[in-house]
């Protein structure tokens, strides 16, 4: 009865996930996070932000008497115009609410973060701005910006969405080296990395799983170990050993991170003489798991 209802509520969970209140409250925790990162840090300390937030940034530069605010909402319009002819409603709607979230916070915000280390500053930038970019693209839209031009890229070209955001900021980044004193520009690239970084992080903390093969001289107790005291599923590949040419049989299973040592707790209580070989970085998408997000 408990594996039941840990079912029930794993799968009850997931559908949560695509609810419009989950996806509206990812949205204005993400938005403020880049909020508070961009007013509160980037702009008190001159420090320059990748995607559409930098050009924003170079805008109140370059004119301090126009908000950040409005130039970060100005240069989203036409990019929330091109997405909704090139992704999809939904897609554009939750980005819509998300840059009209993180303009209304930026405006709001006047609290400047108190640091005069310029590295501390870096490193307070780089952890928020990442993880307000990675909670808000956990749901079903963005905050906006170069995020949807990401999107767009990768639905119309398959171009990975890393791969255009940085090529993406080098654009940014150039417009920071003609109009801003090289020092500031060398930090700012290493707030993005950091950015890039916790970023990731953000995005597969509850999403990374691991796949694990077993070779064991009793595959089926270990199948039945899988299935009934970790209640995840099990396969059964057909193998040949490379040295005795023997005809054996691999279990492939998939788990999560909390789940992977009590499968080799299960495992060597089994069989002693047990190979498990263990991968990490896998994103699974299907039963049991995460469900293919469709813009």
């Amino acid at each position: 009865m408990p594996e039941v209802n840990a079912d029930a509520l794993r799968r009850n969970l997931r559908r949560y996930a695509f609810t419009v209140p989950w996806n509206l409250f990812l949205l204005t925790a993400g938005s403020l996070l880049v909020a508070f990162s961009i007013k509160s840090v980037a702009a008190p300390h001159g420090l320059l932000a990748g995607g559409v937030s930098g050009f924003a940034l170079l805008g109140y530069y370059a004119v301090p008497k126009i908000d950040t605010s409005i130039w970060y909402f100005a240069l989203n319009v036409p990019i929330i115009v091109l997405g909704l002819k090139m992704v999809s409603r939904r897609f554009v709607l939750y980005s819509l609410y998300g840059m009209a979230a993180t303009s209304v916070f930026i405006g709001w915000i006047d609290y400047v973060l108190p640091l005069d280390d310029p590295w501390l500053a870096v490193i307070a930038c780089g952890v928020t701005l990442g993880a307000g970019i990675g909670v808000a693209l956990r749901s079903m839209g963005s905050t906006g910006g170069s995020d949807i031009l990401a999107v767009i890229m990768r639905e119309k070209l398959g171009m990975p969405i890393g791969r255009f955001e940085f090529l993406f900021n080098v654009v940014v980044f150039a417009a920071g080296f003609a109009t801003m004193k090289l020092e500031v520009v060398l930090y700012s690239l290493a707030m993005n990395f950091l950015v890039s970084w916790v970023t990731d992080a953000c995005l597969s903390m509850f999403s990374e799983r691991r796949m694990a093969l077993v070779i064991s001289s009793r595959p089926d107790a270990v199948v039945q170990a899988v299935l009934h005291r970790l209640g995840r599923g099990a396969t059964l590949l057909q193998a040949r050993g490379g040295w005795s040419g023997e005809p054996r049989q691999v279990v492939m299973t998939v788990l999560n991170n909390i789940e992977l040592k009590r499968l080799e707790e299960l495992v060597y209580e089994i069989d002693p003489g047990a190979f498990l070989i263990m991968g990490s970085g896998f994103s699974v998408l299907g039963q049991g798991f995460a469900e293919r997000k469709a813009y």
